[in-house]
């Protein structure tokens, strides 16, 4: 059985035109990326914390061939399709876009949020779109990391793989 699709699961189009309408009505535009392989408590925070920092959160999903060249092979656990089905499911989140590139450049430079959100494993240099962002008068917030979950140590603890 496949997962069924939400509204709240658009396109590239869709979600551009989303974010365009929102923020003609005044409304901030969040967005964070990931690949949410195995959702657990540590993207749950980022999440919540990301819907805080404005009002409306779009999450990118990176695309199952996206997942397998930056997590390997044997990635991803779950497919694209159940990824956003789980993400969308989420109150706290507004829009989920799959994308098909490594990173969310030119999902960024589409959307233009006003605000970036990634888990603090990153710094600000590393940061995609971060000065382009910042540029536009926009922001970046860095979420403390949650220590003791990650997809990786689920992976091998559960021997999924």
């Amino acid at each position: 059985m496949k997962p069924s699709s939400s509204p709240k699961q658009l396109n590239y189009q869709d979600v551009q035109e989303q974010c365009a309408l929102w923020k003609a009505q005044g409304e901030s535009v969040v967005f964070t990326n990931g690949c949410f392989d195995l959702l657990h408590p540590g993207h749950l925070v980022v999440l919540h914390e990301a819907a805080m920092q404005g009002v409306r959160l779009v999450v990118g999903l990176n695309s199952d061939a996206s997942v397998s060249r930056l997590k390997g092979p044997e990635r991803p656990v779950q497919k694209e399709s159940a990824r956003a089905v789980v993400l969308a499911a989420l109150q706290v989140v507004d829009a989920v876009v799959i994308f098909e590139e490594d990173d969310p450049a030119q999902l960024i430079e589409a959307l233009q949020p006003d605000v970036l959100v990634k888990g603090g494993d990153y710094t600000l240099e590393q940061v995609v779109g971060a000065q382009q962002v910042i540029a536009r008068g926009g922001r970046v917030h860095l979420v403390p990391i949650l220590q003791g979950h990650s997809t990786t140590a689920l992976i091998q603890k559960s021997n999924l793989r």
